[in-house]
C-alpha cells in the first residue's frame, strides 16, 4: 500500500510538473509569436479569412471543372458502348446471312461484300471497346481527383469556420505555438518522464562498472603511526598545555578557563584562501594558555546543530590522515610547530572525474584535529582477518569523512540498482582496502554526494568536492 501511495505521489508530481512545463512553454512561445508578428489581430484575421475564401473558391472552381469532365466522360462512354453494341448486332446479322451455296454458286459477290462489312464491324467494335476501357481509366483517375478536391474543400471549409470563430488573441497564439512546437514538446516530455530512468540505467550498468575497475588511489605507501580517534560526543573537553594553540570555529566554543588568551585568526592557512572561505575556516578563534597558568581546559560543542557530535583525532609524529576540511571544527598545534597540510591532486584518474574529487587534503602530525559529524564520528579500523589477503570495507559515500593515506581508496558501484534509483544511495560507495583507519559520520546527512542529487545545492556540492572540500 505504501509503495502504491508513493508511486501515486510521484505520478501526480510528475504530471503536475509536466503540465507546468507545457503551460510555461506554450505561454512563452505564444508571447514570442505575438511580439514577432507586431500586427493588428483583426486585420490579420480578415486577411486570413480572405485568403482562405480565395483558396476555397479556387478549389470549388476546380471541382466544378472535374464534375463537368466526369459528365462528358459518362456520355462518351455510353456512346462508345452503344456503338459497340450496334456493331455487334450487325455482326450477328451478317453471320446469319452466311451460306456455303451462295459463297460458291448462288451469289458469291454478295457473300464477299457481307464478309468485308463484317470485318469492318468487328474492327469498329474492338475500337469502341478499347475506347471505353481508356475512358473508364480516365474516369477513375478523375474521380480520385474529385475526391482529393472534396477533401481539400472540406479542410478549407473547416479552416474558414475556425478563422471566423477565432476572436481571441490568446487562443490564436497558443494554438500557433502548439502547432509549431508540438514535436519538441513531445520530445521534452518524453525526456522528462523517461530520461532520468534511462540515464540511471546507463550509469549503473554501463559506466559504473568501467569506473569501478580503475586503479585505486593510494597517497602514501606506508605510515609510521596511525592516528588515535577518541569516542565522539556532543561536547569535547580539550586540555591545552602551555604553548599549544587551538584554532576553532567560533560557533563550536561553549566554555573555557579564564587563564586562556583569545585572538582572531582570519584564515586557517593563507595558502588556500578560497578553500578556507568555502568551508567556513575563516575568522577562527585562536586560543592558548596564558604564560605561567599551566594546563587550561576548553569545552567545544556545536551549539547551532544539536545532531552534531565531535571527535578528537590525535596525530603523533609520523601519522597522517586525509580529511575533508568541511568536517573540520578545530585544530590544535603543539608549541613551536606549524600545521602541516599537504594538497594531493589526482587529475588523471577516471575515479576523480566521476566522483568530482580531484584534490585531497592530508593533515600530518604532530597535531590534534577536532572533527564534527552528524550524530557522531565512527572510526573503522581495517585489520587482518583470517581468509582475507587484504582487508577491505565499503562505506556510503555521503558518510565518508576521511581516511589514512596508506589505504587504497576507490569508488565502487552501489550494491543494488533499486536503492540507487530511488535516491537512497549514491551511484558509488567508497571502498577502502589495506591496513589503516577511515572515518564516517554515524548518519550520512548533508554529505557532498547527497547535495549532488539536488540541482542547485548539488552544483555547489560538486564545485566544493572538485577541490576536496
Amino acid at each position: 500500500m505504501g509503495i502504491l501511495l508513493n508511486f501515486g505521489r510521484w505520478l501526480v508530481g510528475k504530471t503536475a510538473a509536466a503540465g507546468l512545463i507545457l503551460a510555461l512553454g506554450l505561454g512563452a512561445g505564444g508571447l514570442w509569436l505575438f511580439l514577432r508578428d507586431n500586427v493588428n489581430f483583426e486585420d490579420w484575421r480578415r486577411d486570413v479569412i480572405r485568403t482562405i475564401m480565395g483558396e476555397r473558391a479556387h478549389i470549388q472552381s476546380a471541382l466544378g471543372d472535374v464534375e463537368q469532365r466526369l459528365e462528358r466522360m459518362k456520355i462518351e462512354i455510353a456512346a462508345e458502348r452503344a456503338k459497340a453494341e450496334q456493331a455487334g448486332k450487325i455482326i450477328e446479322q451478317l453471320k446469319a446471312l452466311e451460306s456455303t451455296w451462295d459463297r460458291w454458286v448462288g451469289n458469291p459477290e454478295q457473300q464477299r461484300a457481307n464478309a468485308e462489312q463484317r470485318a469492318k464491324m468487328v474492327a469498329l467494335r474492338a475500337a469502341a471497346m478499347a475506347r471505353v476501357e481508356t475512358l473508364q481509366k480516365d474516369y477513375t483517375r478523375t474521380t480520385w481527383e474529385r475526391d482529393g478536391l472534396e477533401v481539400a474543400l472540406g479542410k478549407k471549409t473547416a479552416e474558414l469556420k475556425a478563422a471566423e470563430a477565432k476572436k481571441s488573441k490568446v487562443q490564436h497564439y497558443l494554438e500557433d505555438a502548439w502547432a509549431r512546437s508540438r514535436h519538441w514538446v513531445y520530445l521534452a516530455l518524453a525526456l522528462y518522464f523517461l530520461g532520468p530512468t534511462v540515464g540511471k540505467l546507463v550509469l549503473y550498468f554501463g559506466v559504473a562498472p568501467l569506473i569501478a575497475g580503475g586503479r585505486a588511489v593510494r597517497l602514501t605507501p606506508e605510515l609510521a603511526e596511525l592516528p588515535e580517534v577518541a569516542t565522539s560526543r556532543v561536547s569535547a573537553e580539550i586540555a591545552l598545555q602551555p604553548g599549544e594553540r587551538l584554532w576553532v570555529k567560533s560557533r563550536f566554543l561553549q566554555a573555557s578557563d579564564e587563564g586562556v588568551e583569545r585572538t582572531t585568526k582570519f584564515l586557517l592557512d593563507w595558502r588556500i584562501p578560497f578553500t578556507c572561505l568555502a568551508t567556513g575556516l575563516i575568522e577562527l578563534l585562536e586560543i592558548k594558555a596564558r604564560a605561567g597558568r599551566g594546563e587550561q581546559r576548553v569545552t567545544l560543542s556545536n551549539q547551532a546543530n544539536p545532531q552534531s557530535e565531535l571527535a578528537v583525532l590525535t596525530l603523533p609524529p609520523g601519522a597522517a590522515i586525509v580529511l575533508r576540511p568541511s568536517f573540520l571544527a578545530g585544530v590544535i598545534v603543539p608549541e613551536g610547530e606549524k600545521l602541516e597540510m599537504r594538497r594531493r591532486w589526482q587529475l588523471w584518474r577516471w575515479q576523480a572525474w566521476v566522483t568530482l574529487q580531484f584534490r585531497f587534503f592530508e593533515f600530518v602530525g604532530p597535531c590534534r584535529l577536532i572533527v564534527a559529524g552528524s550524530r557522531g564520528v565512527r572510526a573503522e579500523r581495517l585489520a587482518e582477518r583470517e581468509g582475507q589477503a587484504m582487508p577491505a570495507r565499503r562505506a556510503n559515500q555521503d558518510a565518508t569523512v576521511g581516511f589514512t593515506p596508506n589505504l587504497d581508496y576507490r569508488p565502487v558501484r552501489a550494491e543494488t540498482f533499486w536503492s540507487y534509483y530511488r535516491g537512497v544511495n549514491p551511484l558509488f560507495d567508497d571502498l577502502f582496502a589495506g591496513r589503516g583507519v577511515f572515518l564516517c559520520q554515524e548518519i550520512s546527512a548533508e554529505g557532498d554526494a547527497s547535495r549532488a542529487r539536488h540541482f542547485w545545492s548539488g552544483l555547489w556540492g560538486a564545485l566544493t568536492k572538485i577541490f576536496g572540500l
